[in-house]
């Protein structure tokens, strides 16, 4: 059974809470992303299943649940700890101590309104709640941004898949330009950040 077929098979069974469940997996596991998720949780939205809005509901709640998580794993366990943990454990989530570490530097180098990027860009979801939390950043905040970031995030899939789901491989193209586009407008913010900050430094 391929990871597509698992992943409808969990909400042939599970319905909403199954798309919950995979979404929440999506955040702190990478190997099962979103982009296959929510655009099958769309599909089974166009055959009458399930509901659009209820699909994009249960997407962004399991997404957030496990974005919380991470965050209070960052922000409670002392770091050397946190960092044994990674090094012993973090394969099996194919995540590295070198991963963290760099997200921490990219997090506290240019600044809270990242965590809002990182709900769209693979990967980055998955480790940036961490330095959020590490970092001490308000848990309203965090989670505003956060929300933000994932509501768009989880509409725009499961609408690929209502509106593109009998053609697999436009709905592929359509997600992984979108996806291209999502990070060169971050890499834009992250520039004129820098830029902005060096003419600040100047003055």
């Amino acid at each position: 059974m391929g990871l597509e077929d698992w992943v409808l098979s969990i909400m042939e069974k599970l319905g909403y809470l199954g798309i919950a469940f995979l979404m929440f997996l999506d955040n702190v596991f990478p190997p099962i992303p979103s982009e296959i998720i929510m655009p099958s949780a769309g599909y089974t939205a166009a055959k009458g299943e399930l509901s659009l809005i209820g699909v994009i509901i249960a997407g962004s709640i399991g997404s957030l649940l496990a974005a919380a998580l991470l965050y209070w794993m960052g922000r409670k366990i002392p770091q050397h700890h946190l960092f044994n943990l990674i090094e012993r454990y973090g394969k099996y989530l194919h995540i590295s101590v070198t991963d963290l570490e760099k997200s921490l530097t990219w997090f506290e180098k240019y600044g809270h309104r990242i965590v809002f990027f990182g709900r769209m860009i693979p990967a980055v979801r998955s480790l940036i709640s961490i330095p959020a939390g590490m970092s001490n950043m308000p848990f309203r905040k965090f989670m505003t941004y956060s929300a933000t970031g994932t509501i768009i995030w989880t509409t725009f899939l499961a609408y690929i898949g209502y509106h593109f789901g009998e053609n697999p491989a436009l709905m592929s193209a359509i997600t992984q330009r979108i996806g291209y586009i999502i990070l060169s407008v971050t890499i834009l913010y992250t520039l004129l950040y820098l830029v902005k900050k060096f003419y600040l430094s100047k003055k």
